[in-house]
């Protein structure tokens, strides 16, 4: 195991939340400048390979970040040992991992609000079926996350 921190962020379809939610941590880490080993994934397999939601892209974009290189994936088994935390989107998305976690599993399960004061047990919003101004709250959403990550630790060192 490597002090580095391996983050797994987890959602539906892996071309909404997820992909925000990685490129909101690529850019906290990299600010921040702690290494960390950051992805996402989804739970379906209808978008494998699909670059994110381009309003997601949009809404990164419009923040300064680059998701569009990311490429939807779905969980699988191998994620529980290579990652240290997966941040589940919703409860749906949680138990959804709990259910393929291998009994070896080295990752923690979380749903990703519950890292940010006052959120705990709340879910990010889905905004795919939503007006664009939802990927703006998806946006806070999983910044207030990254930041919370990079508290956590920026704090270990």
């Amino acid at each position: 195991m490597t002090d580095r921190p391996a983050i797994l962020f987890l959602c539906l379809g892996n071309i909404c939340r997820s992909p925000l939610a990685e490129g909101a941590a690529r850019a906290a880490f990299a600010a921040a400048q702690i290494e960390a080993a950051l992805d996402s994934a989804g739970t379906g397999d209808w978008h494998v390979g699909r670059a994110p939601d381009p309003r997601a892209q949009a809404e990164a974009r419009r923040r300064g970040i680059d998701i569009g290189d990311l490429r939807a994936r779905q969980l699988g088994r191998l994620d529980f040992r290579r990652f240290d935390l997966i941040l589940a989107a919703d409860t749906a998305n949680l138990r959804d991992a709990r259910a393929l976690m291998p009994i070896d599993a080295r990752a923690r399960l979380a749903l990703m609000l519950d890292l940010v004061p006052g959120r705990a047990g709340q879910s990010v919003a889905d905004p795919y079926y939503g007006a664009e101004d939802g990927f703006a709250a998806t946006w806070d959403d999983v910044s207030a996350v990254a930041a919370a990550l990079v508290a956590t630790y920026g704090s270990s060192e």
